[in-house]
């Protein structure tokens, strides 16, 4: 009898260990919110934790800066502008001060915080989307595009919406039979991947309304699912067995009919929440209800998806928000922060590789996606793809001042419901293919050309410090390239429009 020793893999996060921050450093007494819904709950930026609370009335979450700790006082501001219980919050991954929030009140909210956090209860939004029917229960920001906003609601119908102005540009309401579970773009944000109640994944072409690929009976259970893209394209997804054993399965967005591999986990009967971190390849299961956190490395070899260890506690978790890596603390190794919801309290743990040096560790740390977008709503909306622009973490990462940071703020308007400028409401009867809104867009996009060249005469006229001609220029420029932008949107809308008119007036359809 012959024994062949085994091969130890390599990789430098096998030792990754994961640890609790002092009980001086949780924030205390936040009522996190009861509502039955499986999302995270938490939202967490290098600025920011926001946290779903419990409220009498309506909904609301709590906005805090990222380093208190401490109690939080029952007269402390909230972000209190929904009619009903709020399902689900996400910083803008462009603006640290910009979050979304959805709710059962059928609307989609943004807000602009302001830095340092809440002085006073926030009621009235920067923005109101309106375009859902039912609760609305899923939000993903385009991870490269400027203010484009995904959601996707109980009445099984996905919108995309141009946060700046304010338009629905494309509806999905016939890509889903039933209730949609999550919603993932990919590292461009040229698609996305879903998973449904009907047990289906579907890899869809948000722009053009068409379904790529489609894999029926993902995980056979009946319970929720989960599925993200990880940054090769590839989709990993989580469910349950037939015999309601926990799954996380991994596939090739080339070939659904089998995945790459399917492992089973345990028979507890919480929703698996997927976080990925694109910089490591690392993806994070924390289940609702479970008392631990695990952790795998994503890699090309066999078996594609590797356990390397897992936190455990004794405290069950209600949700968990997910640190962006511009916010982790690149001097202690820190790879991953978790931000654990209790029934009272918010506790962050660490995920850390133990290095004896004290100088940055580039191995650990490739650039992240920063904060400024690859791309303009329009450029997205005209056909344009781009991945993140990416940011050095060396030496802890300082967030550049954005040229970008008064859209919102310029634009409230352009969402009031009685200029007729908001998005329009999806009626029965709505066309199958996407709902497209570019003639209203264009309109405005032409109204507000002259006002950087007004608001530069304003300032003017008031003594302050006039703009250099160079930064008119380049603002008229970028007003006329997204017209133009616009316009290409438009002129590819009326072509689908007369092929699909063709295909009617050819019998095809």
């Amino acid at each position: 009898m012959s024994f062949r020793r085994g091969v130890v893999r390599q990789s430098k996060f096998r030792h990754v260990f994961a640890q609790a921050w002092k009980a001086e450093h949780c924030i205390d007494d936040v009522r996190v919110s009861r509502v039955t819904w499986d999302s995270p709950l938490c939202a967490v930026n290098p600025k920011f934790i926001a946290v779903i609370i419990e409220a009498g009335g309506g909904g609301a979450f709590l906005v805090v800066p990222v380093s208190k700790s401490g109690r939080i006082d029952q007269s402390c501001p909230t972000v209190c502008g929904h009619a009903a219980p709020v399902l689900d919050i996400q910083w803008s991954p462009h603006d640290d001060n910009v979050i979304a929030s959805a709710s059962e009140d059928c609307t989609v909210k943004v807000w602009q915080i302001p830095d340092g956090g809440l002085t006073s209860p926030m009621t009235d939004a920067t923005v109101t989307l309106e375009g859902h029917s039912k609760r609305v229960g899923l939000l993903a920001w385009h991870p490269t595009a400027f203010n484009i906003l995904l959601t996707a609601g109980c009445d099984n119908v996905i919108c995309v919406w141009n946060v700046g102005t304010g338009e629905l540009v494309y509806q999905l309401d016939d890509a889903h039979p039933d209730l949609i579970y999550n919603v993932s773009w990919n590292k461009d944000g040229s698609a996305i991947c879903t998973v449904c109640k009907d047990k289906a994944l579907r890899v869809i072409d948000p722009r053009r309304g068409a379904v790529l690929k489609v894999r029926e009976k993902v995980h056979d259970g009946t319970r929720p699912m989960r599925a993200v893209f990880l940054s090769d394209g590839k989709i990993l997804t989580t469910g349950f067995s037939r015999m309601s054993e926990r799954q996380l399965a991994l596939w090739d967005t080339k070939d659904l009919s089998e995945p790459m591999v399917i492992q089973e986990m345990d028979t507890s009967n919480g929703v698996l929440l997927p976080f990925y971190d694109p910089d490591t390849n690392m993806v994070y299961l924390c289940g609702k209800g479970d008392c631990t956190i695990r952790y795998f490395e994503v890699t090309d070899e066999s078996p594609y998806v590797h356990f390397l260890s897992l936190y455990s506690s004794k405290e069950p978790q209600r949700g968990a928000g997910f640190q962006s890596k511009r916010g982790v603390d690149v001097n202690k190794c820190e790879i991953a922060r978790f931000y654990k919801l209790h029934e009272r309290k918010v506790e962050p743990i660490s995920m850390t590789v133990p290095r004896k040096s004290d100088l940055f560790q580039g191995d650990l740390y490739p650039d992240t996606a920063g904060l400024e977008p690859a791309l303009l709503a329009d450029e997205w909306i005209a056909g344009q793809d781009a991945p993140p622009l990416l940011v050095s973490l060396s030496g802890g990462y300082t967030a550049p001042p954005s040229k970008y940071r008064d859209t919102l703020r310029s634009k409230p308007k352009l969402v009031s419901q009685d200029s007729g400028t908001g998005a329009v409401p999806p009626s029965a009867g709505n066309v199958a293919a996407p709902t497209s809104t570019p003639t209203s867009a264009a309109k405005e996009t032409e109204e507000e050309t002259p006002q950087p060249t007004a608001a530069t005469r304003e300032t003017d006229g008031n003594g302050d410090r006039p703009k250099r001609e160079d930064d008119v220029l380049s603002e008229l420029l970028a007003e006329m390239k997204a017209l133009r932008a616009v316009v290409l949107a438009q002129n590819q809308r009326i072509e689908l429009l007369e092929r699909q008119l063709a295909r009617i007036e050819d019998g095809d359809v």
